[in-house]
């Protein structure tokens, strides 16, 4: 078995089930575990994905409708290969290569490899590719325990989290313009102990207006940039509570705005959203464990009043 991984968070589901040796190349962005950074990458950005979310959101909205897309994909290096199984995703196109790249890529190969296409729209259809990512790659038994693992996880976040009330918790996964984190998001909030605002389980992130977060105006607000890491997350968080608009929102009132590691956790549909589900408990919590590690509060970012 030769397996080609195109997204982060099918590397991640790759390596659960136990076939870490089987990996023969990634994306650009599989970063985890550790050790795949030894791999071949065969895909690249388009575009610089280096600056704010306004100035790569304006690159992104550049690149839309061209030919192309936002990715490149190196048909002649994974051919080089010979990969027997192919890891995509068919949930967004400006978040990794999708499963029509792939297809391109393989059109006219005498022997074709097998391919997947991960969809998680929500907590479910995330266990749901993980089953299928086991048997496509004869590791069903260590997919049931890998999901009874995160299941058990979220069990555990959910009975930290108690009986009293439920904060109202806006999940922004872009800033400038802002968006409203959906998809398995709200679940992660809600398992946590939240009530989530501005975004639908189950649905994709939609594009939200200053004015409908004033509306909201939630107890808690958490900026997990798609693609970001801690340092660009909490960059985000201190342009946003620099918006004159925004100064009055009670979660800026009362420090409770918070950055997370969007990139790490959060916007990758796999194992590690158990470790999501802990951090947004910990930060309804007040409990400090990854603090500074996997979030920052507004106070750690601009500072005390």
């Amino acid at each position: 078995m030769r397996i080609v991984s195109l997204l982060p968070s099918a590397t991640e589901i790759v390596c659960v089930l136990g076939r870490r040796e089987s990996l023969v190349a990634r994306s650009h962005e599989c970063d985890w575990p550790e050790d795949v950074a030894s791999l071949p990458v065969v895909t690249r950005p388009r575009l610089d994905v280096r600056g704010s979310s306004r100035e790569i959101h304006e690159r992104v909205t550049g690149l839309a409708g061209t030919a192309g897309g936002v990715y490149a994909l190196d048909g002649e290096a994974i051919r080089a290969l010979a990969p027997t199984h192919v890891v995509t995703q068919a949930q967004c196109d400006v978040c990794a290569v999708g499963l029509g790249d792939v297809e391109r890529a393989l059109a006219g190969w005498p022997v074709r490899p097998a391919v997947a296409a991960l969809h998680p729209s929500d907590l479910s259809a995330v266990i749901e590719d993980i089953r299928r990512t086991g048997t496509f790659l004869e590791a069903a038994g260590p997919a049931e325990r890998a999901i009874d693992r995160m299941r058990a996880r979220f069990d555990a976040v959910r009975r930290a989290s108690g009986e009293g009330p439920r904060p109202r918790v806006a999940c922004l996964e872009w800033t400038d313009p802002l968006m409203g984190a959906g998809n398995w998001i709200p679940e992660l909030v809600r398992i946590a102990g939240g009530e989530p605002v501005l975004g639908v389980a189950g649905r994709h992130s939609d594009w939200i207006s200053a004015e409908d977060l004033r509306r909201a105006d939630p107890d808690v607000i958490v900026v997990i940039p798609c693609g970001f890491d801690l340092d660009r997350a909490a960059a985000e968080l201190r342009a946003l509570a620099g918006r004159p608009e925004l100064a009055d929102l009670r979660a800026m009132r009362t420090g409770r705005a918070f950055a997370a590691d969007g990139n790490a956790y959060f916007n990758r549909p796999g194992p590690r959203l158990a470790d999501s589900a802990e951090i947004l408990g910990e930060i309804l919590a007040a409990a400090p464990s990854r603090r500074g590690a996997a979030w920052r509060s507004l106070e750690d970012v601009c500072g005390s009043s």
